[in-house]
């Protein structure tokens, strides 16, 4: 018997991927919704699985009790983790099934099969015909949300809908000192514990106008806890670290170019702030969230709220927008302790656009120093150290809830400082510190920050995208110093076939070595995703005048098996584009008392005037799938910092490339 899936030995049951309703096979999958187009992607593999015409698939998005339990929705992972997984149940039921023809009598032999059938004892059928796999399928999830349908949580209006809110603490570690006992508010009920602050009522216009009273009304007792912005490296290097020795291959030849880069701290920046609605039902709660991981949401839950983890139910909900553990959990909190205020009524907590950007797990500031020894145009010895918080303060990391609200109440559960995954999963801070060429002996060496007043967490590609910016900076660095082509430099120390075809691919459709305008320049930027996933290679092409305009970016990946190219060009597509945001703009910026980035003029991100022209090419392959999602990111902030260096033949090292970062770099270069 073939070897059973891993997400399939964890979930054997055959009724908890698949039902029947309406003549069409349902296919409940843990793998949620972000706006990636992940259930078109799944809903292919399942036709293909069932041999059955997309038509006849309906896609039934996670719930704790209805559904596998496939973990997180993250790293680029669900296609490779999914795809598996349906294939096995497809080829059970088609062996259980009998004839997949006529269609009709075959979905009612599905139906009749015992869902309580063991997935793990039954020998598939062999694979079927694939037809729907591999064509750009129309996206199951467009057209209600080009129609204006009620897609997204922020617009769902269950009968009987209460609003709420939550007052946030005015800064990291602010304590409720002060709030009148009889305080009220017309037409809301405060809720009150500890330093939990929130209101509900009826009408959303009465909630927001209490909320703003009770801002005016609490009193806080706030300190300086947070760091001096201006000198984020200097802190990232101080206090207590966890050491993460990734690879020493050996004593290494004295080094003969060494530079330091860094990253600020970075926000999610949905476009719909985070939201969730919760209903108690005497000692049973069910909540509505847009959380990457429902079931460890409901363990949370249940430990913050003192109930067993049997009574909390969690459906996944489509928010728009994501990126990353943003604050999705936190919300479902908010949610749950205003609705135990009004029990057997639905309530609507929803973030305000600075609850956001203030008080969302950020994405880690981070520096890097890389050495390495260059000996008659070839690279001889590289190492690399990297500086960071870490990545991943998910709920119930080491067995704490990590749920926000939950550190305000009377009894608190605390907010552990965030950990990074394991290396064998891709890491946090290391992710992608291992350059994937041949450069003689390398050690590389993470360095995780234990002590900060600043949350953080998982934010798309994790510490790869500094870790990638400065390998791929360093790299055109060196090129300088040897008098070499970047990319052919590249090609030069590149043993992956995957990784050249990708490197000849870009550059040959990004016409490299052509001919450019004076104040305009090339660059280019490559990775393979955590050393395992996606390869991919970004040629960005800007003009710097007064600010840098990116005029193209060409972006080749090899993603293995590509289950629907436009979905996976999309991926690209998106992540560059966010990446480029991310690299030009966005800075979450604090003093020592508050985060001070509270709206889009103060944490500007890319508009929609400057967003470029990106062309994306997939390189056939026929290796397993991978993830897209977070291909492009560290490759284009290298690729944008390679060109501007080639338009100005300054180098800007440290993030983001704003006018006055650029304008500091000319200075030093002239000093």
């Amino acid at each position: 018997m073939s070897t059973v899936p891993a997400h399939v030995e964890a979930n054997p049951r055959l009724g908890t991927w698949i039902s029947v309703a309406d003549g069409q096979v349902e296919v409940h999958v843990g793998k949620v919704e972000l706006g990636q187009g992940i259930l078109t992607a799944l809903a292919q593999v399942a036709a293909d699985a069932l041999a059955l015409p997309l038509a006849r698939v309906r896609m039934v998005t996670a719930h704790t009790t209805r559904g596998p339990d496939q973990g997180l929705t993250a790293g680029s992972l669900s296609v490779l983790q999914s795809a598996p997984a349906l294939r096995r149940v497809g080829g059970v039921v088609r062996a259980l099934a009998g004839p997949t023809a006529p269609e009709a009598a075959y979905v009612d032999r599905v139906a009749a099969l015992d869902p309580d059938t063991d997935l793990r004892e039954v020998a598939p059928a062999d694979p079927a015909p694939v037809s729907v796999v591999g064509r750009s399928e129309p996206r199951l999830d467009l057209p209600d949300k080009v129609l204006g349908r009620p897609r997204f949580l922020a617009d769902q209006r269950p009968p009987g809908l209460l609003h709420g809110r939550v007052l946030r603490p005015p800064s990291p570690g602010a304590r409720l000192l002060a709030l009148d006992e009889d305080w009220k508010a017309p037409g809301v009920e405060l809720v009150r514990d500890g330093s939990f602050l929130g209101v509900v009522g009826e009408r959303e216009v009465d909630v927001d106008r209490a909320l703003e009273r009770l801002g005016r009304d609490a009193r806080w007792d706030e300190g300086d806890l947070l760091p001096d912005e201006d000198d984020l490296v200097a802190w990232l290097r101080s206090g207590e670290h966890e050491e993460v020795p990734v690879l020493d291959e050996g004593t290494l030849p004295e080094p003969t170019l060494s530079a330091t880069y860094s990253k600020p701290f970075l926000a999610h920046g949905s476009i719909a702030p985070s939201t969730a609605i919760a209903r108690w039902d005497d000692d049973l709660l069910h909540v509505m969230s847009h959380s990457q991981g429902i079931h460890a949401l409901r363990d949370a839950l249940a430990a913050v709220l003192g109930i067993p983890a049997v009574d909390v139910t969690v459906e996944h909900v489509e928010n728009a927008g994501c990126y990353g553990h943003n604050a999705a959990d936190d919300a479902a909190l908010d949610a749950a302790l205003l609705a135990r205020a009004v029990p057997g009524r639905p309530v609507l907590a929803r973030w305000t656009r600075p609850d956001e950007l203030t008080w969302g797990p950020l994405s880690s500031a981070m520096t890097a120093t890389l050495s390495a020894t260059l000996e008659g145009g070839r690279v001889t010895g590289w190492s690399h150290d990297v500086w960071s918080q870490g990545h991943s303060s998910r709920p119930g990391f080491r067995g704490t809830p990590g749920l926000l609200a939950g550190a305000h109440l009377a009894e608190p559960t605390p907010l552990p400082p965030a950990h990074d995954p394991p290396l064998a999963a891709g890491g946090g801070t290391t992710r992608n510190a291992v350059p994937g060429y041949t450069v003689g002996p390398r050690r590389v060496a993470g360095h995780r920050k234990l002590d900060s007043p600043l949350r953080t967490s998982a934010m798309r590609a994790l510490g790869a995208y500094l870790n990638v910016f400065a390998i791929e900076c360093f790299l055109d660095e060196l090129a300088d110093a040897a008098g070499a082509d970047p990319l052919q430099l590249r090609l030069d120390h590149l043993d992956d076939p995957r990784g050249v075809r990708v490197l000849e691919t870009a550059g040959r459709l990004a016409e490299w070595g052509a001919p450019l305008p004076e104040d305009v320049g090339r660059g280019l930027g490559y990775a393979r995703y955590k050393g395992t996933g996606a390869h991919c290679a970004v040629v960005a092409e800007v003009a710097v005048h007064s600010e840098v305009r990116v005029r193209r970016l060409t972006v080749v990946a090899d993603v293995g098996e590509v289950v629907n190219p436009d979905g996976a060009r999309n991926q690209l597509e998106g992540g560059a584009t966010q990446a480029t945001s991310w690299t030009l703009h966005e800075r979450v910026r604090f003093d020592r008392h508050r985060l001070l980035t509270t709206d889009w003029e103060t944490y500007p991100v890319l508009r929609f005037s400057e967003a470029p022209p990106v062309a994306v090419e997939l390189v056939a392959s026929a290796e397993p799938p991978v993830g897209a999602g977070e291909a492009a990111q560290g490759p284009t902030a290298a690729a944008l910092a390679n060109a501007v260096h080639a338009a100005l033949g300054v180098r800007v090292r440290d993030l983001p490339l704003t006018p006055d970062a650029i304008v500091r770099a000319i200075e030093a270069a002239d000093a």
